[in-house]
């Protein structure tokens, strides 16, 4: 095996770190992975350093051990290396690259008020997850640490920044960043310049475009892996130094490449511990609270509805399911236990037959709350079965996105010819796939490399500096050497999904006062 024409990408996810190693057809040759999970520290949302290099070492490990089983030699090079991540949060540095506070992800809703004023200064949604938001929520606080910033970044930046001495990011996590112009390839130089004026305010020396990582493109090498990179992934010492890096990148751009989601007028959802879609556009649609506007990787204006919440709530009753069968006697893996519960979900009553529920785990933008307080609700009639149950989880999982995805569609006239699904609640057959065309009322088609998810997008955006050709766009790249004998599966929910999942959303915005009342009373 040539490995010098393999790419490896390594994706750090909500509770899983996920490495995958592509041969030069891109077919994926090896894999390693580790799972964790966030802390809530101080009502932060946050992982740990040590965790994250434990993590990362450990995924990288079981990916080196899985070469060594397939093909009888350890791994110490390959042709080009991502790193990828859960986008925005705020990890800031000082000069000697200490940590000032500890991480926090995206997952937290603790800069409504930086948001909502740099926000109104660009005259750009800037949503409470992005780096921005967090950074200037901690001047409006007067944080003890800003004096001492000299950089931040995300969980990828970070990683490529400890792998290869480079702080750059690739343009589509940049953009969840700061605002980015997709004319110009970088940040948005009038709102630097506005960012810059709020610095000055505050009494700080440094300005935003000194703490921001640089930007690079798809396509565009950005570093190598060091001789302290190497051995801090892989301590047994077999990895050699000198390997080139593509840009990091964040989920939401390793999800479309993963799905071939690039073009204008292509979308993708990708469903997990979140859930998001992500809509290429021609056009800059207004200015709306519930949408971001971020990038692809090679820089195309992309509207995003991102949703906090998806599938933890399913995975809390899924460990009670576990729980009782495992006391009754007929304990079931996760992959038994899931599809079950995902796939009775299609014999339920197309309105849930009563049955409601909020999924809220954590804050949630899109519905402007900032706690999460997960919640069931039935009428005393409602016919609660399993089936019923189980689709009502699915279904109520998609209700805050199908908000979102509301005002691009109906408002701003936003064209969608394409629409493919990842992540994980689309592993069983049909289920999430037909629950996602209920809600969104139009075909979703889900690839066979659907289940490689991120990290596959991040060694495709590896390969494709590798391979490129001359003028070759990320877009065409895709299409022509990666996707072009790709099968996927298209499903169309019928007329009675379709109004049966409208019906549930009805009484999930009717009742939406319950679920203020739980966060407000349930402590």
């Amino acid at each position: 095996m040539n490995f010098n024409k393999t790419s490896l990408g390594i994706e750090l996810g909500s509770t899983r770190i996920k490495g995958v190693l592509i041969d030069e057809s891109h077919n994926v040759i090896a894999e390693g992975g580790f799972g964790w999970e966030n802390q809530l520290v101080n009502g932060i949302w946050t992982y740990s350093l040590d965790a994250v290099h434990e993590g990362i070492r450990a995924c990288y490990k079981a990916l080196a051990e899985d070469v060594q089983a397939k093909f009888g030699q350890p791994l110490t090079t390959v042709g080009s290396i991502g790193i990828s991540g859960m986008m925005h949060g705020y990890l800031p540095f000082d000069a000697d690259g200490n940590l000032l506070t500890p991480f926090r992800t995206w997952r937290n809703t603790i800069t409504g008020e930086a948001a909502a004023l740099l926000s109104e200064k660009f005259g750009f949604n800037i949503p409470q997850r992005w780096s921005i938001a967090h950074l200037g929520q901690a001047m409006l606080n007067g944080e003890d640490h800003l004096p001492r910033l000299a950089h931040f970044t995300t969980i990828a930046g970070y990683l490529h920044t400890r792998l290869t001495g480079e702080k750059v990011l690739g343009i589509g996590e940049a953009s969840g960043m700061f605002p980015v112009d997709s004319e110009a390839l970088d940040y948005d130089s009038r709102m630097i310049d506005l960012f810059d004026d709020f610095i000055k305010e505050k009494g700080y020396d440094w300005t935003i475009r000194g703490v921001l990582p640089k930007v690079k493109c798809a396509g565009e090498w950005a570093g190598v892996l060091t001789e302290e990179g190497a051995a801090f992934l892989d301590p047994a010492g077999n990895l050699r130094p000198g390997i080139p890096f593509a840009p990091p990148e964040g989920d939401a751009g390793t999800g479309m490449t993963a799905t071939n989601s690039v073009k204008v007028y292509t979308g993708n959802v990708s469903a997990g511990t979140s859930d998001f879609a992500m809509i290429v556009v021609d056009h800059m649609p207004g200015v709306h609270r519930e949408l971001d506007m971020v990038t692809t990787p090679a820089g195309l204006p992309v509207a995003m509805v991102h949703c906090n919440n998806c599938t933890s709530d399913i995975n809390a009753w899924a460990g009670l399911f576990r729980d009782f069968a495992n006391r009754a006697g007929v304990p079931l893996t996760d992959d038994a236990l899931y599809s079950l519960l995902f796939s009775v979900a299609l014999e339920g009553d197309k309105d849930c037959g009563g049955l409601l529920s909020y999924n809220y785990f954590s804050g949630e933008g899109v519905t402007d709350v900032d706690e999460g307080r997960p919640v069931f609700l039935r009428q005393p009639d409602a016919k609660i079965t399993l089936p019923n149950f189980m689709r009502t989880h699915l279904l109520s999982a998609l209700a805050t996105l199908k908000i979102g995805l509301d005002l691009l569609t109906d408002k701003e006239n936003i064209r969608i010819d394409k629409l493919y699904g990842h992540g994980g609640f689309f592993k069983t057959a049909e289920a999430g796939q037909r629950m996602l065309s209920a809600a969104v009322g139009a075909p979703v088609s889900v690839m066979q490399t659907a289940n490689n998810g991120g990290p596959y997008g991040m060694a495709l955006l590896a390969a494709y500096c590798l391979n490129k050709k001359d003028g070759q766009t990320l877009e065409d790249y895709l299409e022509d050497e990666v996707f072009a004998g790709v099968k996927s599966v298209t499903l169309m929910a019928d007329d009675r999904d379709i109004a049966g999942f409208d019906s549930l959303l009805e009484r999930y915005k009717n009742a939406f006062p319950v679920e203020k009342a739980a966060i407000e009373f349930f402590h």
